[in-house]
């Protein structure tokens, strides 16, 4: 019988602050890890996405789910002016 073992989450505040560590307070990756009781690899990991969101690489996950909403919005918009070409050409189509 093995026994799973259960990834821990971590929270984007979480993070920001574990990688605040070093940045601000001059801890080593080593003693940061040690601190916040996860792996010297998270915490680097976390520091090069942190860093990509802050120089604009990539996406940060409240403006990748904003872009995935306007998007759908978009959409659905597109289709609605779709229906309405089609609406007002048939009624003029009715009115001649």
């Amino acid at each position: 019988m093995t026994t799973e073992k259960k990834r821990r989450k971590f929270t984007l505040e979480f993070k920001k602050e574990s990688v605040a560590l070093i940045t601000e307070q001059g801890y080593s990756v080593a003693k940061a890890a040690q601190a916040v009781n996860v792996s010297e690899n998270n915490i680097r990991r976390w520091r090069k996405e942190l860093d990509q969101v802050a120089n604009g690489e990539v996406l940060a996950s409240e403006e990748l789910a904003e872009l995935v909403r306007l998007r759908r919005e978009n959409k659905e918009l597109r289709m609605e002016k779709e229906i309405l070409k089609k609406a007002s050409a048939f009624f003029a189509k009715e009115m001649k």
